[in-house]
């Protein structure tokens, strides 16, 4: 383990934030262990590695850093599972491999922190100098949705027939020989309200809260003015 690199790389994501956290450390081993075990020098250059976390937060911070995996550069994936935990993808090869801390990972950085009382700090010292075989439980995985398609193709879009919104990276849904995005499909994350919203902007600090049946579903129905 390349302690200064370790270092460097933990200064960069604390810049991020207010202060070194643990999971930022967490993170940054973990992107270099994951690059490490694929037998790929990170942080990348190119895009060979392909990274899915497993939650969001400062942690993935570090992650990025390590190893230039990022959602700009298309090769980092979210999958919100609540988990500290990642999946690192050789895109050429296709092998991946499952990174998370131990469960006694905790515990185990006292024993790297004697000297430490709290247990923030503890982590913090412990995180960095722990061997990674006493840090992450590591598990030869196979990814269900294949890089490719995570990645999709150049220029692939197409025009929802309800919303008429564009669509792209193979996003859609076709449905009785109509093309849909996701959200008009009845998989979205939000609903419309009626009405327009210039007017709800400009005459009200506050948007109302959906009440009634169907509030809070995430569909995009067109809905009557």
């Amino acid at each position: 383990m390349d302690m200064v690199l370790v270092e460097e790389l933990i200064a960069a994501c604390a810049s991020l934030h207010r202060r070194v956290s643990p999971r930022q450390i967490i993170g940054v081993r973990m992107g270099l262990h994951g690059g490490e075990l694929l037998g790929i020098e990170v942080p990348q250059s190119g895009k060979r590695l392909f990274t899915v976390a497993e939650s969001d937060g400062s942690w993935v911070d570090g992650l990025t850093l390590a190893t230039n995996c990022s959602i700009g550069h298309r090769n980092l994936r979210i999958e919100d599972l609540g988990k500290i935990a990642a999946t690192f993808v050789n895109s050429h090869t296709g092998k991946s491999v499952r990174l998370a801390p131990r469960t006694d990972a905790r515990e185990r950085a006292r024993l790297y922190a004697q000297t430490e009382k709290g247990n923030w700090q503890s982590q913090i010292v412990g995180y960095k100098s722990m061997p990674d075989g006493e840090l992450f439980d590591v598990q030869a995985v196979e990814i269900l949705t294949s890089v490719s398609a995570y990645l999709s193709r150049p220029g692939a879009k197409a025009i929802c027939a309800e919303c008429g919104e564009e669509v792209i990276n193979e996003r859609e849904v076709c449905r009785d020989g109509q093309v849909y995005c996701r959200t008009c499909a009845g998989a979205g994350y939000y609903r419309l309200l009626p009405g327009s919203a210039d007017d709800r902007f400009r005459h009200s600090d506050q948007i109302p809260a959906p009440t009634g049946r169907g509030a809070g579903r995430g569909n995009n129905r067109r809905q009557p003015k």
